[in-house]
């Protein structure tokens, strides 16, 4: 490698915290058997012994997720982040974005136990990755800059101010494009909360899905400063970590096929789309307007289908839709939006799902990468990348550079968790997604915003166009902020100084989006 590799062992902090989390369960515990509050300076020594146990062992959970911690995370990957982390709903993270921060140094996670020879592997691609990575940056900030030019109307006589700016976004743009080709290996950092009962959970599971040696390593840090503060929180309750033969889907025989076939036979289903229906609620529309009048208190003569899904959906009617709070799950009106369901194949990268994840009341049966590897390239290509030759061309050397490396190691007897971290952020995952139109308005909405990641966008796009296909009426009102508030509130746009530059409002969703 020309330049070092910076890694080492998870940074863990425990940023803030309930101080007392243990009494405080306790306390929520006794509280609901009382005409008052109990506060945690009530709990006895026998309570502690007595009704943590009883209420854990019991199943009465709630009171364990009232104390929640709130953790720094460094020196974690993006594949643990993805496969572990982000792969449940009850968590809240703000993580540093590869699509907006340049990724300078080669920073990342090296699986404990490798030989000599496997490691020179692993970090030789880790290094000729980075390499890519900033000559593909390179490469293509002149295609993102010419094309926001056109957008942004920019003439050569653009007043300087104007023209940094217009070079700063096509800057990051590049590197939004580039970064498909950094491994999944890749260092993140984030500030990542849950609540006592989730911890206890993922302490529990910490040695499931793709990555659980590194998972068991983050949790257990977690946990032990958790002890730290409270010794009781983990000291009386709780079963501790499943051991790896416990982990059910490793106590099966090895199912896995041709990783290749299987995927392939997949992509057959999905055809041009990135995501296509498989399955809904056939009576849709009607179960939606019947839950609209019977919240109402309409009948069918006074509120027929039409117009009782009007007032839902209608941002004209239904106000709620235009308020970027995303108030709609505690809207009683809009609750009725929760009977309709949509399930979709999707195939996204590994970069696009770990964004697509984090809509987490859409939630998706993802694949594990242990089970599902193929021997052959298996990639997601950005359009600006296809479309310029020299950068396909690095591209295309980069993914099967990739996946020479991940089977190498495979070969030097490397368990199949640890080499899959050398494959990049463009790895194809496919997997099926289930939401109600409550929850996949608001994901429709912010995923055909033109600031949204292009996969997503594009996934959304296929989604609305097939909806509309079978249930026109659901999604007659849908589309990003913009077509939702033109011509009824102001600002038309809720980015702000990030407008687009599109009027997309004017013609969704017959509309091009060229970056």
């Amino acid at each position: 490698m020309e330049e070092p590799l910076l890694t080492g062992p998870p940074v863990v902090t425990l940023r803030n915290a309930w101080t007392r989390p243990y009494d405080g369960a306790i306390a929520a515990a006794r509280t609901c058997y009382s005409p008052r509050v109990i506060g945690a300076d009530e709990i006895t020594s026998g309570q502690r012994e007595s009704i943590g146990p009883l209420t854990f062992e019991a199943g009465h959970h709630t009171v364990y997720q009232h104390a929640h911690f709130e953790f720094g995370l460094e020196n974690v990957s993006r594949q643990f982040v993805w496969a572990f982390l982000h792969a449940h709903p009850f968590y809240n993270s703000e993580q540093s974005s590869q699509r907006f921060v340049r990724l300078d140094r080669v920073a990342a996670y090296v699986p404990p136990g490798l030989s000599a020879p496997a490691r020179a592997v692993y970090e030789q691609e880790l290094g000729e990755a980075w390499a890519t990575y900033r000559a593909l940056a390179a490469l293509l900030k002149e295609d993102t800059q010419r094309i926001l030019g056109e957008i942004r109307h920019l003439t050569p006589g653009a007043a300087e101010k104007r023209k940094k700016k217009v070079a700063r976004e096509a800057e990051k743009k590049a590197i939004e494009l580039a970064r498909y080709v950094i491994p999944v290996a890749a260092f993140t950092s984030m500030v990542h909360t849950l609540s006592g009962i989730v911890l206890h959970r993922l302490h529990r599971m910490m040695r499931t899905g793709d990555a659980p040696t590194e998972g068991a390593a983050v949790v257990t840090a977690m946990v032990d400063h958790v002890r730290a503060l409270d010794p009781d929180f983990f000291g009386r309750v709780g079963d501790g970590p499943l051991a790896a033969e416990q982990v059910v889907e490793s106590r099966w025989p090895d199912l896995q096929a041709d990783g290749d076939a299987v995927a392939a036979d997949l992509d057959l289903r999905l055809g041009s789309r990135t995501s296509v229906l498989v399955d809904c609620t056939a009576r849709g529309p009607q179960t939606t307007a019947e839950a609209v009048r019977a919240l109402l208190g309409a009948s069918r003569e006074s509120l027929p289908d039409a117009d009782a899904i009007a007032r839902v959906l209608d941002p004209s009617l239904n106000r709620y839709r235009l308020e970027t709070l995303n108030l709609n799950v505690h809207a009683p009106l809009s609750r009725a939006l929760h009977h309709a369901s949509y399930t979709f194949l999707k195939r996204l990268s590994h970069t696009a799902d770990s964004q697509d994840q984090r809509h987490r009341m859409v939630p998706g049966s993802r694949p594990l990468m242990t089970l599902t590897d193929t021997r052959g390239p298996d990639f997601v290509t950005p359009p600006l990348v296809a479309a310029n030759p020299r950068a396909h061309e690095i591209y295309l050397a980069s993914m099967e550079r990739a996946w020479r490396a991940k089977q190498r190691l495979l070969e030097m007897d490397v368990p199949r968790e640890a080499a899959l971290y050398v494959l990049p952020n463009a790895k194809a995952l496919r997997f099926h997604e289930t939401g109600n139109l409550l929850y996949l308005a608001h994901k429709w909405v912010m995923r055909t915003c033109f600031n949204a990641q292009e996969e997503i966008y594009r996934a959304s796009m296929d989604e609305l166009d097939q909806v509309r296909a079978v249930h026109p009426e659901l999604v007659r009102h849908m589309g990003p902020p913009c077509v939702l508030r033109a011509g009824r509130i102001t600002p038309t746009c809720t980015e702000g100084e990030h407008f687009c530059g599109v009027p997309v409002w004017r013609s969704f969703p017959a509309v091009e989006r060229r970056i």
